[in-house]
Order: C-alpha cells, then structure tokens, then sequence
C-alpha cells in the first residue's frame, strides 16, 4: 500500500491508544485502574446538559456557521473579557471541535513547509505530530536547569530565520508546571521583538493549586492591534469537564481568524450545533463546578505526592496545577514503554510513557480519577516494582504472585 509521507511520519496518539486499550479490558472484565487519562471523572455542569438536551428536543439540529454560532462567540468575549481583560470583536473569535482543532487550524494556517515551532519540553503528545501535518518542524526545548520550568535564555538557543511559532502551555501537560510570570511576560515580550506567533495554549488556565491565580499573558502585550501575532487558545474540555463535547476557541487577530475559518469550513463546516449551546451554557452558567474541580483535584494531587513518595528513588516534583504528575521511574526501568507496558500487563494500571512527551524515563500519572484509583492504583504500581513489597497480592479475589523480579 503507498501511502504519503505525512501518512507515513505521523504517530498514533499514545494517550487515545491507551483509553481504547483500557476500555477494551475493561470490556472483558479486566479490573483495570486507568492512571493515564485527561478527563475529570465529574460530570458536565448541568446548565449545559439541559441546554444541549432542549436543542434535541426541539428537533432543530443543522448547520452551523463555520466559525462558531453567535451565541458561543459572545460567550468567548465575555470569558476573554473576564479572565483576559480584553474585549475583542466576534471577528475575533473562532470556535473549533476542540482547543486541538484550533491549534491545528492555527498552525495550517501560519505555517509554511521547513518553518520551525519551538516548545518547552516535556510536551503535550500531540504538538510535534500537529506541526508535522503541516510539513513543518517542530523544536522541543529542554530547560537547561533540569527542571520543568523553561527559561527564556534556553528557547532564544533554538530560534533561526526559520522559527515562525513559539507554543507556551502553562500550566504543562505532562509535568503540572504553572510558569512564573516573569517567564510569561518575557516571552510575549521576546516573540512581538521578534515578530514570532506566539501559541498560549490556556486550556488549563484555570485548574491552578495552591492559591495560584492564572497569568494574563495580554497584560504583557504592547502591541494589541490587529497586527498581533498573540494567538490565544481555550475550550470547555477540561476546566467544565466537558471532553465529550468537543468544543474549544481560538482568539486572535481577524486576518488569522478569517484564514483559520476558511480552512475549517473545508475540514469540519461548523461544530456540533448541540456541544456549542452546550458550552455557552457552560461559560455564562454558575462557576462553582470550576472551583470545586479545582479542590477536588488538589487533594487528589496531594494524595498521590504522599503516596509516590513512599518510594524508594522515584522522583516526583509537586504539580501546580493541571491533573497530571510526570515522575521519574527510571530507577527501576529506563525505557518508559517498556515499563507502561508491564505494569498495564502484570497489575492493570494504566500510565503513559514518558517518552510520548519527549522525556525517557517518566510515567505520566493522572489524578483525574477517585481517590480509591489514585491510592489503589499506586499500591499495584509500588507492589509490581519494589523488591521490598510482599510477593502476593490480592486484586478483588484474583491472587497475584510477583515472578519477574
């Protein structure tokens, strides 16, 4: 069979092929504990099931105009308004099939074959296979310090003539890291200098710890005109757990927005008529279930930090925010497929590789799920690993007897 070279260079997502392999054993009875979703476990804000289930009924399901109904667009500029500071126009403003599609169609629109987009590494899975859709490049960047937190001195190393995007997501999938303020207002800074587009991928704007409040990123913008290259993405997926729903934005300046429309029109037409008036009701609704998604996810974070480190050279730094903890396993495998692999096979519990997030050595651990899974899940993990644990263990009535170490 031929198949394109894009066809032939794009990877399977890792964390989609692990929710269709956990839910394939899950099928079959397997009492899996899945560790490696990005999914809050509570449900969507009832203003948005009712809103979405008064559409059904109503019969009048259609087209939808390409870059979003007016009524979602409206809800996008008072949420910009509100959490941004800045009122934009419905010009721009586009509305996706998630905050994916939207960085897609942002990418397909600004980049040209050999153009280079550089990103902090550890990095969201889908960054580098996006970039290469587009024939483009992409440009991982370690910080040099060792930590999860980049430095504006390690991204300027890798910016050449052919750097035409920089990707800030903060707080990070995989590692939970909420970037300093200094390093958001060096980079808009850095990127208008330097006429670069600059990608803030805010879909966890919210979903901070600690106190932390989210960093405005237009409140170090000098130039906040239509020749902006401040590309700014959202959506309802993770703040209203709303992942089901498919919808997400983009809010730039309205020659971007315009090119971004005419693309998805081809690609999608519009989204779901039922998942926008689903998330307008989410945005405009009460915003409790925010907060308490928020709490929820701090103590789950807290408990797996006490649980991870009960072990003996596992090295896991305290996230900030998102549902994520990255931790270093190395100590007891250095390839961290082969170790995913393992404990999905031998105890049922489901992580993703690190090295899907460009870090070998890494489990990415979710704390998405009930407290039940998190302390569960990490026993299984530290019985399967630890020479020290007892040779036996009980999952339900299945008794498992440790051969492999």
């Amino acid at each position: 069979m031929s198949l394109s070279l894009i066809g032939r260079s794009i990877a399977v997502s890792a964390t989609l092929k692990l929710n269709e392999t956990a839910a394939i054993l899950r099928d079959k009875g397997e009492p899996v504990i899945h560790l490696g979703g990005g999914e809050p476990k509570t449900k969507a804000p009832m203003d948005a099931l009712i809103a979405a289930a008064g559409l059904i009924n109503s019969g009048e399901v259609r087209y939808t105009p390409a870059d979003g109904i007016p009524a979602l667009k409206k809800a996008i500029i008072r949420y910009t308004e509100e959490y941004y500071k800045r009122m934009v126009a419905p010009e721009n403003v586009i509305a996706s099939s998630g905050a994916k599609q939207a960085i897609m169609v942002a990418l397909q629109a600004i980049l040209n074959p050999q153009e280079e987009v550089i990103f902090p590494a550890p990095y969201w899975v889908s960054y580098t296979e996006m970039v290469k859709l587009c024939g483009a490049i992409p440009v991982p960047v370690f910080a040099e310090d060792g930590t999860f937190h980049p430095r504006l001195e390690d991204i300027e190393k890798r910016v050449t003539s052919y750097t035409k995007a920089i990707i800030i997501n903060s707080p990070n999938n995989p590692t939970g890291a909420f970037y300093s303020e200094k390093f958001i207002a060096d980079i808009v800074e850095f990127c208008e200098k330097k006429d670069i587009y600059l990608i803030m991928d805010d879909i966890y704007h919210r979903l901070i710890f600690d106190g932390k409040r989210p960093i405005n990123c237009y409140s170090y913008a000098k130039n906040l005109t239509e020749t902006s290259k401040l590309i700014v993405i959202n959506g309802v997926s993770k703040q209203y757990a709303m992942t089901g729903f498919r919808i997400g934005w983009a809010v730039a300046n309205r020659k971007l927005i315009s090119a971004m429309t005419n693309i998805q029109a081809h690609q999608t037409s519009g989204p779901s008529a039922i998942t926008q008036v689903a998330a307008v009701a989410a945005i405009n609704g009460v915003q409790s279930c925010v907060d308490s998604l928020v709490l929820t996810l701090e103590n789950n974070r807290n408990i797996m930090m006490d649980r991870l480190n009960a072990f003996t050279g596992v090295k896991a730094t305290k996230p900030d925010g998102t549902f994520y903890c990255f931790a270093d396993f190395s100590v007891y495998d250095k390839s961290s497929t082969k170790l995913a692999n393992m404990l999905l096979d031998k105890v049922r519990v489901a992580v993703v590789p690190g090295i899907e997030f460009g870090m070998e050595g890494y489990l990415r651990l979710s704390t998405c799920g009930t407290v039940k899974d998190i302390t569960e899940g990490i026993e299984r993990i530290k019985w399967a690993l630890d020479p020290d644990s007892p040779n036996e263990l009980y999952i339900g009535e299945r008794k498992l007897v440790r051969d492999w170490l």
